[in-house]
């Protein structure tokens, strides 16, 4: 925003500067000053906004014009330009995508707190709660305060305020497409710094946010600056096209007759595509058909028409069916309506088609800047939650982003994960087996793992496994869209993440969770965490709680290193009376696995030298490592569990496999209060139906 913006030295220094910029914002303010007439200036955006609303109130963009206007007086741009004219550019692009008042008023003033003597309470008193709110969701925070993390923390103080509401988002998308169109007065390393930014977050914004004439030019002004030359060839591209008859005319031709004859009122035009999409069709076919420069855009007046116009489309023409999409009946995330479709005329040319109502388009091209005020019914009345800025029509993607950075306070792995989250640009729908649960919205290649803390925040670190569709799966199986999901939880407390589950999540709220669970538990062994026993456990049926989780000793005993911290490895999870290997790590501390651990094999070999391991006597507590073998059926997880639990054990990690040949293998990391009761417990688990082997099992790491 105001990247651009230059004052004259010393200006905040002056006191009679000062008063005469109060002087002027109370003229400006109040209109003691002026007349009543709209500034020439403001004709433009003051046509554009009546065209989408004609009886808008504009003496409020007097007023604020006025004000903006005497605060950046002075203030230029690279360009040498005033700087008023970037908050009317701004307001101007708004204005012609049918922004509401309120929207416009702030974007005149969006800059004025940042770099100005404006302050916020000013604003508030002059123009309402609603545009300062606004004014402030766009303000950055300064980098004398914030250094480095002056931009990621902008952003996340804007998003907060995007949840409240949509239309800060909107006044930012604005702004950036303004300063993108004037970014050529920049040093080029720091369009390319801009380029970038706009790239991975505002452009993915917009998509989400479904201001999809925002979104097309930002992508093509982003591609011209971090790929000239292919921008440059694709413009030349879509020049020569321009210079030959374009055979989607006669294609449209024919379509209007059809759906005359049929009776359908419909509007048919082409839609020309922007540059880089002309660029990514190329890569994708190659040399280019002259009808893959643009798609017929058909537009009717209500949604049954839309399946009308198909119905005639894939009669009179050959349909290409792979190409059918409904987004009709399954909206987009982004509020997006279409039928997509593609056929073959007579002429054998093909023809991709969007099908939409005029509502649909406005939409689809504006997104939540056509939604209007939040806040605010269709007749203009405050809504029941206006008094808490609870925008209604915040989509799931933002609620969820909104959630995970409260978890998430380092701003560099807030800006990275903001960043990874945004990267995926579709989402999924997962359907509980409980229809009192509801559904699950997910980015495309979430898993089960993420579906757990998408649906029970912090109670996931107990799921052992789910059951997708009917059958049992493993935590990383990735979800597909309408795929019905059970997820299965440990008692509180009993059960815990394991390191692996980072290599399965894929969210930032599913990845913060569990590193977050792992850092507070887990000592470094091997430049790996490793996991310390958990909080005590209450008795289960008459057994004693663990020791291990009270602290007491491991009972692994090294005498060639005495006074060292000695852990017992997880992969291998050693208990008495195993032969067991120690081996010195980083800080001095031994790890002790399994003598047969292909760890400790592969670190003898690389020349480690192994220390001696014995076993104290008496009950000592340990962690391990079991595989059970077994016949498919239902209930077969919960019957394991029961059994485990029954014999008064922990289940700190379970991993179903999905079933080959009708068999299944499951495995759990567990821990005993008592070593010693390890066979008993793999008779136990025998004796469930259904299972034919247990075994001592070594867990490989991620």
């Amino acid at each position: 925003m105001s990247a651009e913006a230059t004052a004259p030295s010393g200006r905040r220094g002056h006191r009679r500067d000062v008063l005469r910029l109060r002087q002027l914002g109370r003229a400006a303010i109040f209109g003691t000053a002026v007349g009543n007439r709209l500034p020439d200036a403001l004709e433009h955006v003051a046509q554009a906004h009546r065209r989408h609303h004609p009886g808008a109130e504009l003496d409020i963009l007097r007023r604020a014009y006025l004000l903006a206007e005497s605060a950046h007086r002075g203030q230029t741009r690279k360009s040498g330009e005033p700087y008023i004219t970037h908050p009317l550019a701004v307001t101007l692009i708004l204005a012609e995508l049918g922004a509401e008042t309120t929207t416009l008023t702030a974007s005149l003033l969006h800059d004025t707190v940042e770099d100005t003597e404006v302050t916020l309470d000013q604003v508030g008193t002059a123009f309402g709660d609603e545009v300062r709110h606004l004014v402030d969701g766009v303000t950055k925070l300064e980098k004398v305060d914030y250094g480095a993390a002056a931009e990621p923390e902008t952003f996340r103080k804007m998003l907060v305020a995007t949840g409240s509401d949509v239309r800060v988002m909107s006044i930012k998308l604005a702004d950036r497409l303004h300063n993108m169109r004037t970014l050529g007065v920049m040093r080029p390393e720091k369009q390319a710094r801009i380029a970038r930014v706009t790239r991975d977050v505002l452009i993915p914004l917009a998509e989400r946010l479904g201001v999809q004439t925002l979104k097309t030019e930002l992508e093509d002004l982003v591609f011209a600056v971090l790929h000239p030359e292919d921008h440059s060839r694709a413009q030349e591209l879509i020049r020569e096209h321009a210079e030959r008859p374009d055979p989607l005319a006669a294609v449209a031709d024919a379509v209007r007759e059809v759906l005359r004859e049929a009776g359908i009122g419909a509007e048919v035009h082409i839609r020309p595509r922007h540059v880089l999409s002309v660029h990514r069709a190329r890569r994708k076919r190659g040399q280019l058909d002259p009808c893959d420069y643009g798609r017929l855009l058909i537009l009717v007046g209500e949604d049954a028409d839309c399946y009308a116009v198909l119905g005639e489309l894939h009669t009179c023409f050959t349909p290409v069916v792979s190409e059918f999409k409904d987004f009709v009946a399954a909206p987009k995330f982004n509020l997006y309506q279409s039928l997509h479709t593609a056929f073959l005329d007579e002429a054998g040319r093909l023809a991709e088609v969007l099908v939409r109502t005029h509502r649909m388009h406005r939409v689809a091209e504006t997104g939540v800047v056509a939604l209007g005020d939040p806040h605010r019914s269709a007749d203009g009345e405050p809504t029941a939650d206006d008094a808490e800025r609870v925008d209604p029509t915040r989509p799931g993607w933002l609620s969820r982003l909104l959630e995970w950075q409260r978890q998430e306070p380092d701003p560099d792995t807030f800006w990275s994960s903001l960043r990874d989250e945004l990267a995926s640009d579709r989402e999924i729908t997962v359907f509980a087996e409980r229809a009192d649960e509801g559904t699950l919205h997910l980015p495309l290649g979430a898993t089960c793992v993420d579906a757990a803390y998408a649906r029970h925040g912090q109670a996931a670190h107990t799921c052992l496994g789910a059951r997708v569709n009917g059958r049992l799966a493993p935590l990383r199986t990735v979800l597909r869209d309408g795929d019905t999901l059970r997820l299965l939880l440990a008692p509180d407390g009993s059960s815990g993440p394991s390191p692996d589950w980072l290599d399965h999540a894929t969210t930032p709220a599913a990845r913060i969770a569990i590193r977050r669970w792992l850092d507070e538990r887990t000592p470094e062994a091997e430049g790996e965490p490793e996991r310390p026993a958990p909080p005590a456990l209450p008795r289960t049926r008459g057994r004693a709680p663990d020791p291990a989780a009270s602290g007491e000793a491991l009972g692994a005993v090294v005498p060639d290193a005495p006074g060292a911290s000695v852990r017992l490895a997880r992969c291998c999870t050693p208990v008495p009376p195993d032969r067991a290997l120690g081996f010195t790590v980083r800080g001095g501390a031994v790890t002790v696995h399994r003598e047969s651990c292909p760890s400790a094999i592969r670190m003898v070999g690389a020349g480690r030298h192994p220390l001696p391991v014995s076993w104290r006597s008496g009950a000592v507590a340990g962690r391990v490592t079991l595989r059970a073998e077994a016949l498919g059926r239902a209930e077969l997880l919960a019957d394991l569990t029961e059994v485990i639990a029954a014999q008064g054990v922990a289940v700190e990690h379970a991993e179903v496999e999905p079933p080959r040949q009708q068999r299944v293998r499951h495995t759990y990391t567990l821990r005993l209060p008592d070593a010693s009761g390890l066979p008993g417990l793999m008779r136990a688990m025998r004796r469930v139906p259904g299972v034919y082997d247990v075994s001592r099992a070594v867990r490989t790491r991620p």
